[in-house]
């Protein structure tokens, strides 16, 4: 899975929202735009990824790096804590789990992972609270809620080479309106890795 720093608590979010720290995306999708197949799975992606060239990330450890904390939803932690093989993605990272009903936590992400609930705007601002500047919105459902609410200061987008045809789109066509491309640039194994801001 593919996994840079903009500064200053009270920044200006997407659509003009105030935000009290800064919200970025750094994700994959396939072609057509989407991050998972229509059961939820990610199959395509890992397999993709296995034939990059050894040590090719996708950026994703330097963009881990410019980050304080990062936010995703539950079944994207349920996701990223059930994979086999290999450390856990985000180091010692803070990682903030969005959910009401609660879900499992390893022993050993004890002390990594937070489980929490809130608005967006509350979410940062309880971050902001905590030290963190910049921070990772992960996951499809969270990003959405993110963008709807204006608080995306921007998208990073690794379009992959790969069309599925159907699936679980990162943005519905209203949202994706509301993105404007910045930058495009080409990566390895014909991987394309578009900036966007929020309009």
């Amino acid at each position: 899975r593919f996994w840079l720093r903009s500064r200053g608590l009270g920044c200006r979010g997407g659509r003009g929202a105030m935000s009290v720290c800064n919200a970025s995306v750094f994700i994959a999708t396939s072609l057509d735009g989407f991050i998972a197949k229509t059961d939820g799975s990610v199959d395509w992606l890992n397999e993709f990824h296995s034939t990059l060239p050894e040590g090719d990330d996708g950026g994703f450890h330097e963009f881990m790096a410019s980050v304080d904390a990062l936010v995703m939803g539950r079944k994207t932690f349920e996701s990223v804590r059930d994979m086999e093989g290999g450390p856990w993605p985000y180091g010692d990272t803070p990682v903030w789990v969005l959910t009401a009903a609660g879900v499992e936590v390893p022993e050993r992400l004890k002390g990594k992972v937070k489980l929490t609930k809130g608005s967006p705007q509350e979410i940062l601002t309880e971050l902001a609270a905590s030290g963190a500047k910049d921070v990772y919105v992960d996951g499809g459902e969270t990003i959405r809620g993110f963008l709807a609410a204006g608080l995306l200061t921007r998208i990073i987008i690794s379009k992959v080479p790969i069309t599925l045809g159907e699936g679980r789109p990162l943005f519905t066509e209203e949202q994706a309106s509301q993105i404007k491309e910045i930058s495009s640039n080409p990566l390895s194994c014909g991987i394309v890795q578009a900036t966007y801001a929020c309009k």
